[in-house]
């Protein structure tokens, strides 16, 4: 946007404008916010995009609407985060305004944050705006769907995933004196919203990068395991010495048990799986309770390939011989450049293997 029609645009909208003049301005902007190079050319003018953040408190609903599309726009591209704060009322107005039980544009609070939590510079401001109540808040917010009548609040289960990118953001969560996995554990489940359910299976993914964790994560407090398993496990049948060895849970699920729909959670969960192996008492736990088996059957019903892919690297861990003395914490394993430059070729040359394969 040129800066003289920015300029022109400050008074459009001004407190005092016109309702329909304000109406053409916002539309006009959050036009110009649905492009890469109208963002940038936006982060030029800051009194434009302040004046577009005091519409948020504007009389009229559709404009607030229509402002937060363009706060929503903005958030959403990498290279504007910088700018955005250095607004310094952006950060504690969308927080208050998510936490307000009666906001009626919390949903469209919820996704500005989520945005601009997902990098990890901007991520640090946004956690440094919650503090430590503010994570237990948003911990309240989460468990509790009802929580703002007029929000369904589902990106709060990304937010705080993205939150968990950070040590202070994962310490939270495996603060053992909060009880905080126990309380998220049940949400792996909740049918109905797949971006919430990503965001807590997120939440666990990025709690399990944390190795030091995984005894606790696989004892009896937490027993992670099978509440990864049984949105991967479907109504198939194993011998009787088959189930034994299956967590309680996933013995003798009826035959019409429908695994998780979404891909992209699939491969979270196997994800998750993968790194509890790094370590041998992970492995341990994993090879003890039957993962294998709700793997293989998974792997037999699979149709995404990447998803499948995930799933045959966990079975090769769980199969394959022990890994020997000095390496046993894969998480810790030092893999020299040029032979991680040739898997990620390895990988590559694989996956345009199986993509020309799919289109013959």
């Amino acid at each position: 946007m040129d800066p003289a029609l920015g300029s022109e645009f400050l008074t459009f909208l001004s407190p005092g404008t016109r309702a329909d003049v304000k109406s053409q301005a916002l539309e006009y902007v959050l036009g110009v916010s649905a492009t890469p190079e109208g963002r940038r050319s936006l982060c030029e003018l800051p009194g434009l995009v302040r004046a577009v953040l005091d519409v948020t408190c504007d009389p009229s609903p559709p404009a607030i609407q229509d402002s937060y599309h363009i706060l929503v726009n903005l958030t959403s591209d990498p290279c504007t985060h910088r700018f955005l704060l250095e607004i310094p009322t952006l950060l504690p107005a969308l927080a208050e305004r998510l936490t307000d039980p009666h906001y009626v544009y919390a949903d469209s609070v919820c996704t500005a944050l989520c945005n601009l939590s997902r990098e990890e510079s901007s991520c640090r401001a946004v956690i440094a705006s919650q503090k430590d109540q503010g994570l237990n808040k948003l911990l309240e917010m989460i468990c509790n769907p009802d929580y703002n009548a007029a929000a369904a609040l589902h990106y709060l289960g990304p937010l705080m995933c993205n939150l968990t990118q950070l040590p202070e953001g994962r310490s939270f969560i495996l603060d053992r004196s909060r009880c905080v996995l126990q309380r998220l554990l049940p949400y792996i489940h909740l049918q109905g919203s797949i971006v919430r359910r990503g965001g807590i299976v997120g939440i666990l993914r990025n709690c399990c990068f944390h190795h030091g964790d995984h005894s606790w994560l696989l004892g009896d407090d937490i027993d992670l395991l099978p509440s990864l398993l049984l949105p991967l496990a479907g109504g198939e049948e194993y011998t009787e010495d088959e189930v034994e060895i299956l967590p309680p849970d996933l013995q003798y699920l009826p035959e019409d048990k429908q695994r998780e729909p979404d891909p992209d959670i699939r491969k979270m969960l196997i994800e998750c799986l993968q790194l509890l192996c790094a370590t041998p008492d992970g492995r341990r736990v994993l090879k003890d309770r039957g993962t294998y088996l709700i793997l293989r059957s998974l792997h037999s019903w699979e149709t995404e390939t990447d998803v499948k892919r995930a799933c045959e690297k966990v079975i090769q861990i769980l199969i394959g011989d022990e890994p020997e003395s000095g390496l046993e914490n894969l998480l810790e394993v030092k893999v020299p450049r040029e032979v991680e430059e040739q898997l990620e070729r390895l990988d590559k040359e694989e996956e345009r293997a199986l993509r020309e394969q799919a289109d013959k």
